[in-house]
C-alpha cells in the first residue's frame, strides 16, 4: 500500500509530502487564505496528476503503435464550482501537444481517448466527481 508522509515545514499551511521512494512535493494555501506561496495548491496538484497520468498512457500507447514522439507538452486549465464547499473541478480542458515526425493524428486522438476513458485513474476519479473533461490534440513537426 502506498504511504505518503506529510509535514508542515513553512508558515501555517506550507507542507511537504513525501512518498515511499523519497519523492517530495511542496504544497501551500493561497496568500488570500493565509498561505505564503510555498508550494502548489492541492487542487492544482490534482490537475497536475491528471496531466501526468494521461501523458504516461498516451506516450505508451503511441510507442506501441510505433509513432515517433520526440517531445510532448500539455496545457491544462480548469474551472471549479463557485460558491460551494468543497469546490470541485467542474470543467477541465486538456491540450495535448505532440511533437514528432509523421505522428498519425488519428492514432494520437485514439490514444488520448483510451487514456481518459479507460486507463487513467485520475481521470476516472474526476469523472466520478462529475467533472466535464474536454480535450484537443495538436500534432507538431519535430524540430
Amino acid at each position: 500500500m502506498p504511504t505518503i508522509k506529510l509535514s508542515r515545514v513553512s508558515g501555517n499551511y506550507g507542507f511537504e509530502a513525501t512518498d515511499e521512494y523519497g519523492h517530495t512535493v511542496r504544497m501551500d494555501s493561497s496568500p488570500e487564505s493565509g498561505g505564503e506561496n510555498f508550494g502548489v495548491r492541492p487542487m492544482q496538484m490534482l490537475l497536475m496528476g491528471l496531466g501526468g497520468c494521461s501523458a504516461i498512457d498516451v506516450i505508451a500507447i503511441l510507442k506501441k503503435q510505433r509513432q515517433d514522439v520526440v517531445d510532448y507538452k500539455m496545457v491544462i486549465t480548469g474551472e471549479r464550482e463557485a460558491g460551494v464547499e468543497p469546490s470541485l473541478w467542474q470543467d477541465i480542458m486538456l491540450e495535448f501537444h505532440i511533437y514528432g515526425n509523421n505522428v498519425d493524428e488519428d492514432k494520437a486522438k485514439k490514444a488520448v481517448e483510451l487514456s481518459l476513458n479507460k486507463y487513467c485513474s485520475v481521470a476516472a476519479t474526476l469523472y466520478k466527481a462529475a467533472a466535464d473533461i474536454k480535450w484537443k490534440v495538436f500534432i507538431h513537426p519535430a524540430g
